[in-house]
Protein backbone atom coordinates (compact mmCIF):
# COMPACT_ATOMS: atom_id res chain seq x y z
CA UNK A 1 0.00 0.00 0.00
CA UNK A 2 1.79 3.42 -1.07
CA UNK A 3 2.34 6.04 1.81
CA UNK A 4 -0.44 8.82 2.04
CA UNK A 5 0.18 11.73 -0.17
CA UNK A 6 1.23 14.70 2.03
CA UNK A 7 0.00 18.24 1.23
CA UNK A 8 2.73 20.77 0.43
CA UNK A 9 2.02 23.95 0.64
CA UNK A 10 3.66 26.55 -1.36
CA UNK A 11 5.76 29.51 0.43
CA UNK A 12 3.35 32.37 0.20
CA UNK A 13 4.60 34.58 -3.07
CA UNK A 14 6.74 37.42 -2.26
CA UNK A 15 4.47 41.23 -2.69
CA UNK A 16 5.65 42.22 -5.85
CA UNK A 17 7.69 45.83 -5.94
CA UNK A 18 6.18 48.83 -7.29
CA UNK A 19 7.24 49.54 -10.78
CA UNK A 20 9.27 52.42 -10.72
CA UNK A 21 10.31 54.47 -14.02
CA UNK A 22 11.84 57.46 -12.96
CA UNK A 23 13.64 58.08 -16.35
CA UNK A 24 10.60 57.63 -18.13
CA UNK A 25 8.44 59.70 -15.81
CA UNK A 26 11.26 62.60 -15.77
CA UNK A 27 10.95 63.14 -19.99
CA UNK A 28 6.82 62.85 -20.09
CA UNK A 29 6.97 65.72 -17.51
CA UNK A 30 9.43 67.86 -19.98
CA UNK A 31 8.30 66.44 -22.99
CA UNK A 32 7.26 68.13 -25.60
CA UNK A 33 5.25 67.29 -28.60
CA UNK A 34 7.80 67.17 -31.10
CA UNK A 35 9.91 65.26 -28.52
CA UNK A 36 7.40 62.58 -28.51
CA UNK A 37 6.93 62.41 -32.20
CA UNK A 38 10.89 62.27 -32.59
CA UNK A 39 10.86 59.35 -29.77
CA UNK A 40 8.31 57.50 -31.87
CA UNK A 41 9.19 57.94 -35.60
CA UNK A 42 12.37 55.80 -35.44
CA UNK A 43 10.39 52.84 -34.65
CA UNK A 44 7.67 53.45 -36.89
CA UNK A 45 10.27 53.47 -39.72
CA UNK A 46 11.75 50.16 -38.60
CA UNK A 47 8.08 48.89 -37.97
CA UNK A 48 7.58 49.37 -41.70
CA UNK A 49 10.43 48.03 -42.82
CA UNK A 50 9.46 44.55 -41.63
CA UNK A 51 7.82 41.52 -43.74
CA UNK A 52 6.39 38.64 -43.79
CA UNK A 53 5.20 37.25 -40.47
CA UNK A 54 6.81 40.10 -39.13
CA UNK A 55 5.52 42.68 -40.78
CA UNK A 56 1.77 41.49 -39.29
CA UNK A 57 3.29 41.68 -35.36
CA UNK A 58 4.73 45.34 -36.89
CA UNK A 59 1.17 46.32 -37.85
CA UNK A 60 0.12 45.59 -34.21
CA UNK A 61 2.90 47.09 -33.27
CA UNK A 62 2.02 50.38 -34.82
CA UNK A 63 -1.50 50.38 -33.89
CA UNK A 64 -0.42 49.66 -30.00
CA UNK A 65 2.12 53.05 -30.78
CA UNK A 66 -0.70 55.23 -32.36
CA UNK A 67 -2.54 55.02 -29.22
CA UNK A 68 0.44 55.37 -26.89
CA UNK A 69 1.45 58.68 -28.78
CA UNK A 70 -2.70 59.61 -28.36
CA UNK A 71 -2.70 58.99 -24.79
CA UNK A 72 0.87 61.08 -24.42
CA UNK A 73 -0.52 63.89 -26.76
CA UNK A 74 -3.62 64.08 -23.79
CA UNK A 75 -1.56 63.76 -21.10
CA UNK A 76 0.22 66.65 -22.52
CA UNK A 77 -1.87 68.92 -23.46
CA UNK A 78 -3.71 68.09 -19.68
CA UNK A 79 -0.40 69.23 -17.90
CA UNK A 80 -0.11 72.51 -20.30
CA UNK A 81 -3.57 73.36 -19.39
CA UNK A 82 -3.13 72.96 -15.37
CA UNK A 83 0.08 74.71 -15.73
CA UNK A 84 -1.74 77.58 -17.73
CA UNK A 85 -4.61 77.47 -14.78
CA UNK A 86 -2.21 77.52 -11.98
CA UNK A 87 -0.43 80.54 -13.49
CA UNK A 88 -3.62 82.64 -14.60
CA UNK A 89 -6.59 83.65 -13.22
CA UNK A 90 -6.08 82.56 -9.30
CA UNK A 91 -9.02 85.32 -8.50
CA UNK A 92 -12.46 83.37 -8.94
CA UNK A 93 -15.27 84.99 -8.15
Amino acid sequence: MPPPKQQQQAPAPEPLPTPSYPAIESFIERASTEEIQSLFNPIKEGLNALKGPKGEQGKKVQAALASTEELLGILLETRERLIAESQGGKGRK
